[in-house]
């Protein structure tokens, strides 16, 4: 066990640290052996039906739905416990990080939407993506709506007691494994008036495809997009009131933007335990390469400001759990983490040198992945507006 998680010097309360404990067993016993046994690994992408396996596991341990309410499950855990329980799954190294609570197509995809869901939507939607038997994705990125995500041109046109969708979405992330997807779309007649409404769309309903086939950077293959051509669907499927559909998306922008900086740093830790283990290794010129001081310098960098991203990253989670607005802290975390571990990914190829650079091996991935952070979940510049914009408010406002 790192430092990070030692249990002597662990951040969160007892709750999250024996929740840790048992996330440790789970996936050293269980997790480990079946991505051996089924050749997965952070390149080659396990199929539906093992990933079937790994939630339903992970739904009977208690772990798949932590982030739901309390009252379905949840484990009611802090902001602060909720980023440490992260940042320890994907410091463990485990392929099947993205899938023990179910970010990509579980229960934190449905966020607030649990409280919006009508009694029919409960049963038919929420329920079973809370019980590991189906999964979601959420569809809100198009061609031209990326940062600005309000301009949407894929539209939903009422029929009687039908809604009619058509347009494209685009890198959507857990459709190819989805049973259905939440759809932002929009809803106003007039093009020039912005008005969007969520909608739960079953990927086996007439005019729902996915244009598959592509990879990310990172060598992924959970990422499509979904193609909705006069696809009907009842208007019971419509989520919540008409018009409030972006601002159901983004309800809680501030907190899920503070909780992906877990993630990268979970990585980048790894980037450093790997660096610093090849430094002891790899010699040259009679003697370990961590003997050089280039390379001790790289890795005390690489150390210094990990543990500076870190303690930004906790304490952000901390005012947030205080009540804190926290939009400009939230971004400041998202872009300093996002960034400093593609710094430390970067220096963890250097010091592998001709090792660092070739496909297959994990820093060389790490550094994939982790510049891959830099865009997704809203690009570094757009972290920027959002602190300036934050910053140059009048005060008191």
């Amino acid at each position: 066990m790192d430092k990070t998680h030692n249990p002597d010097t662990f951040e969160g309360s007892p709750k999250a640290r024996d929740f840790i404990a048992r996330l440790g067993e789970f996936i050293e016993g269980e997790l480990r052996p079946l991505a051996h046994e089924h050749g997965v690994d952070h390149e080659n992408s396990p199929s539906r039906a093992l990933l079937q396996q790994v939630w339903q596991r992970s739904q009977a341990l208690g772990f798949y739905g932590m982030t739901l309410p309390e009252a379905m499950g949840g484990a009611g855990f802090s902001v602060l416990d909720h980023a440490l329980v992260k940042e320890f799954i994907y410091a463990s190294g485990t392929p099947f990080a993205p899938h023990i609570l179910g970010e990509l197509t579980g229960p934190p995809r449905l966020g607030a939407l649990v409280r919006q869901a009508s009694p029919e939507q409960m049963q038919r939607f929420i329920l079973p993506v809370a019980r590991a038997e189906k999964a979601v994705c959420f569809a809100i990125t198009e061609p031209e709506a990326g940062s600005d995500a309000g301009a949407l041109q894929t539209s939903a046109r009422r029929e009687g007691d039908e809604f009619v969708l058509n347009g494209t979405k685009k890198f959507i992330s857990g459709s190819p494994f989805c049973d259905f997807a939440i759809v932002i779309a929009s809803t106003s007649e007039d093009p020039k008036v912005r008005e969007t409404t969520a909608f739960f769309v079953e990927r086996d309903r007439p005019g729902f495809s996915l244009e598959e086939g592509y990879k990310t950077m990172a060598g992924q293959s959970h990422t499509a997009n979904i193609v909705l051509s006069d696809c009907r669907i009842p208007a019971s499927n419509q989520i919540g009131e008409r018009g409030k559909g972006l601002g159901l998306a983004l309800g809680r922008i501030t907190v899920n933007r503070l909780l992906h900086c877990p993630a990268m740093l979970g990585l980048a830790q790894l980037a450093l335990q790997d660096s610093l283990q090849y430094a002891r290794q790899r010699k040259q010129f009679g003697q370990p390469i961590g003997a050089f001081q280039a390379v001790q310098h790289m890795l005390a960098d690489m150390a210094t400001e990990l543990a500076a991203a870190r303690a930004l990253m906790l304490s952000v989670a901390r005012s947030l759990d205080l009540g804190a607005d926290g939009r400009a802290q939230a971004s400041m975390a998202k872009l300093f983490c996002s960034e400093t571990a593609f710094r430390v990914a970067d220096k963890a190829v250097q010091i592998h040198g001709g090792e660092g650079i070739v496909q297959g091996r994990r820093v060389e991935f790490l550094f994939r992945m982790l510049r891959m952070y830099r865009v997704l979940t809203g690009t570094s510049e757009i972290q920027r507006n959002t602190i300036a914009k934050e910053l140059l408010q009048p005060s008191g406002r």
